[in-house]
């Protein structure tokens, strides 16, 4: 059950002192229900401190990915490669390879051991891995401690997607997942300068410093968050109700479909981050702008997230489902006509196209993970845990698969995002039961209506 009321307003008294005789209908230090703050917490932030504390939470993802990209070249020189190589590009797949085999792990013991005490846990991994990170010899230890940190990233991520479910639900779930996304995205708009700033003073190895340092930080701050998972409502830690949940999670239409759905889109954006410093630095010969360029491009992530929350309170999830698909395929399948005439268009055509079609992964990513969590409160993490695995997993895979092909040209890019684009579509359909046939009507009627 959400902590949230049908208008998606939190609990009266959430956010404020509450003293020992308060009324019924707000918190008391005593309470047992599933409403926060536990009884160890007599001050608890508000909701926008809230979702601010776990958009920080799941920052620690970004600055994992975002902040060293800018010291791609110095990899390359420190551990002796083409100075062309995309082999440096393993430490983002790797990265999300941990993330996804770890996070089926955490989600079963967050509903067993509650939120706070796995974060913190998490929190521990995630700076042994960047230590590890700056410490590495070789490339290939440092992509054993890129996994290593990649599993401290995934616990913190399962805690605050299962944070949110705890509280929301619906129309007021997407809302609030695309606040968090609003502030979250920021992320990578500052990150690569930064990255690249901290590159210009000091060796590249102190980007791997900075990110334990923030996670220590996030850590302290996160103090001020109430446990949102009481003791009554946690699961037991054993075979039958992990496999329980497991099926459920298989079982559950709209839970998986949409899971697989957001795999492909999750493989768009893999592919983007590996393939970036790439095609801006060595395709388009544009080295010193990528900075900027990536932190544009992540602008208009924030500006997508932000609208996105306005857009389904009111036309409702799904219908910005629909009419966002359509929008995609119809630009990617534009970059893919041009690309087959003109294998490298202009950069100001081909760069401004990519950046419009990853805004719609922002009315999407946070609406299916919406539609996917809805239906099985009762296993928020470990329904959030597999959709995550999912996700990752997958997307590593096939972005990284396609990353791995682009050299000298950007057709691959174009042709896997409308061949992705298409696949979230067909799983879109599957999981709302819709027949194949009815997809494009549907796309077309949610454009029209919006």
């Amino acid at each position: 059950m959400a902590l949230c009321d049908s208008d998606g307003v939190l609990p009266q008294g959430y956010g404020r002192t509450v003293p020992p005789s308060s009324p019924a209908g707000q918190l008391d230090d005593t309470s047992s229900s599933v409403n926060p703050p536990a009884a160890a917490h007599r001050w608890t932030p508000g909701r926008n401190e809230m979702l601010a504390i776990l958009s920080a939470i799941m920052a620690l993802m970004a600055m994992a990915i975002d902040l060293m990209l800018t010291g791609f070249d110095e990899m390359r020189d420190a551990f002796g490669l083409d100075p062309t190589s995309n082999e440096v590009a393993n430490v983002i797949t790797v990265f999300f390879i941990g993330l996804a085999v770890a996070q089926l792990f955490f989600g079963p013991i967050t509903d067993r051991f509650g939120r706070k005490s796995v974060l913190y846990a998490s929190v521990i991994i995630y700076v042994i891995g960047a230590v590890g990170s700056a410490l590495a010899p070789s490339l290939g230890w440092l992509l054993v401690a890129r996994f290593v940190w990649g599993i401290g990233a995934a616990g913190a991520r399962v805690v605050a997607t299962a944070v949110v479910r705890d509280y929301f639900e619906g129309v007021q779930m997407a809302k609030a997942m695309s606040q968090i996304m609003a502030v979250f995205i920021m992320v990578p708009v500052v990150a690569p300068t930064l990255g690249a700033a901290i590159i210009a003073i000091a060796p590249w190895r102190t980007v791997f410093w900075a990110c334990a340092v923030w996670a220590l930080m996030m850590s302290a701050w996160s103090l001020r968050l109430p446990e949102s998972l009481p003791p009554e409502n946690r699961r037991r830690l054993d075979r039958r109700d992990i496999t329980s949940a497991y099926v459920e999670f298989a079982r559950t239409r709209p839970t998986i479909w949409y899971s697989i759905a957001s795999v492909f889109l999750q493989a768009c954006f893999t592919m983007y981050l590996a393939s970036s410093e790439l095609i801006v630095s060595e395709i388009y010969d544009r080295r010193e702008q990528f900075p900027f360029i990536f932190g544009l491009t992540a602008l208009g992530f924030a500006v997508a997230a932000a609208l996105n929350g306005r857009a389904v309170g009111r036309f409702g999830v799904r219908r910005v489902i629909w009419a966002v698909l359509g929008i995609l395929i119809a630009g990617s399948a534009v970059l893919t006509v041009v690309v087959s005439v003109v294998d490298t268009p202009s950069f100001w055509f081909f760069m401004p196209g990519i950046g419009l079609m990853l805004m719609m992964f922002m009315f999407l990513m946070p609406n299916m993970s919406a539609e996917a969590l809805q239906p099985v409160p009762h296993i928020a993490g470990t329904a959030s845990a597999l959709s995550g695995a999912c996700r990752m997993a997958g997307g590593a895979v096939l972005g990284g698969l396609v990353a791995s092909q682009i050299d000298t040209s950007v057709t691959p890019f174009a042709v896997a995002l409308l061949v992705f684009a298409i696949a979230a579509a067909i799983c879109s359909a599957i999981a709302e039961g819709r027949p194949r046939r009815a997809v494009l009507p549907a796309m077309a009627g949610a454009a029209v209506s919006n």
